[in-house]
C-alpha cells in the first residue's frame, strides 16, 4: 500500500456534528476532499443551508445535511436511521466538534462571563451540548463502529484543554478593572472534559477496532480585533494565529489508516503556544 492511499477515506462515512460552523465546514470539506462521504451535523438550519449549497455543485450525492440537536438522544438515534437509509451503512467517522458560541451580557453592573455572575443554567446548556453531546455521539456511532470493528472519533479540543486561559486577552477598556470579561469557565472545562472523554473512549472499544484521539487546535483567526490578534500572537512562538484552512490535513490524517497505530493521543496544533 502506498502513502497516498493511506489518506484515502472513499470506503468511510464520517459524521461531523456542529459541522455548518466555521471550523466545521473546514473538517467537512478535507473530509470530502479525501473522497469520504460526510454528515453535517448542525443545529443552525440556516448555516446548514448554507453547507449544503457549497457542498452542492463538487460533492452532491456524497454529503447529507441533518438538523440534529445532539443534547436530544433520540434525535441522534432518527439521524443514525437517516444515514444508514442514506449510505446503508453506519458511520465509520465521528467527529464531536459541536459547541455553543455564547454572546454573554458584560457591562460594568453585570458582567456574565465572569464565574461571579456565571448563571447555572448557562453553564448546564454549554456542558450539554459540548460533552453530553459528545457522550451521546461517541455511545450511538460508536457501537456501530464497533460491531463493524472498524471505527475513528476525533473530539476537537483545544490549546485550552491543556492549559487555564490568559485572561488578559480579554479585557475590556471600557469596563472597571473588576468587572472586567474573561474567558468562560464551560470553555475550559468542556474542552479539558473532551481529552478525558478522548483517554476513556480510546480503551473502550480498541479490541473492536475502535480509535479515539483528540485535537487540541489553537486559535483561528477570524477577523477578531487588532488588538486581540497581537497580544494572542505575543504568546505563540510562531507569532500568528493559524488560518483557518490550516487544520485540514490533520484531520485527514486523524480519521485515516494513516494515522492507523495513534490511539488515545492528543495532537496538540498551537503553533507552539502550550511549550512556553
Amino acid at each position: 500500500m502506498n502513502i497516498s492511499s493511506k489518506f484515502n477515506l472513499s470506503n468511510d462515512i464520517a459524521v461531523v456534528t456542529g459541522g455548518a460552523g466555521l471550523l466545521g465546514l473546514k473538517h467537512c470539506e478535507a473530509l470530502l476532499e479525501a473522497e469520504s462521504k460526510v454528515i453535517i451535523m448542525d443545529l443552525d438550519k440556516k448555516a446548514l443551508a448554507k453547507a449544503a449549497d457549497i457542498f452542492t455543485d463538487k460533492y452532491n450525492g456524497q454529503f447529507l445535511a441533518l438538523d440534529v440537536d445532539v443534547t436530544k438522544e433520540k434525535q441522534i438515534i432518527l439521524a443514525k436511521e437517516k444515514i444508514y437509509k442514506k449510505f446503508n451503512s453506519y458511520p465509520t467517522i465521528l467527529i464531536n466538534n459541536a459547541a455553543i458560541d455564547t454572546k454573554y451580557e458584560t457591562d460594568n453592573i453585570v458582567n456574565k462571563t465572569r464565574l461571579e455572575e456565571f448563571d447555572l443554567e448557562q453553564w448546564n446548556i454549554e456542558i450539554s451540548v459540548g460533552l453530553s453531546g459528545a457522550f451521546l455521539c461517541c455511545k450511538h456511532f460508536g457501537i456501530e463502529m464497533s460491531k463493524k470493528s472498524r471505527g475513528v472519533i476525533l473530539n476537537i479540543s483545544s490549546d485550552l484543554g491543556l492549559i487555564a486561559p490568559s485572561q488578559f486577552l480579554y479585557e475590556d477598556k471600557q469596563l472597571s478593572n473588576e468587572n472586567q470579561s474573561v474567558k468562560p469557565i464551560t470553555y475550559s472545562v468542556i474542552k479539558h472534559g473532551l481529552i478525558g472523554l478522548t483517554r476513556y473512549m480510546s480503551t473502550y472499544w480498541a479490541k473492536n477496532g475502535v480509535r479515539c484521539n483528540a485535537l487540541a487546535p489553537g486559535g483561528v483567526y477570524n477577523e477578531h480585533d487588532k488588538n486581540f490578534v497581537n497580544k494572542l500572537s505575543n504568546l505563540i512562538p510562531i507569532g500568528r494565529m493559524a488560518r483557518i484552512d490550516e487544520y485540514k490535513s490533520t484531520i485527514v490524517f486523524m480519521c485515516s489508516d494513516a494515522s492507523s497505530y495513534m490511539n488515545g493521543a492528543v495532537l496538540v496544533m498551537d503553533g507552539g503556544r502550550t511549550t512556553w
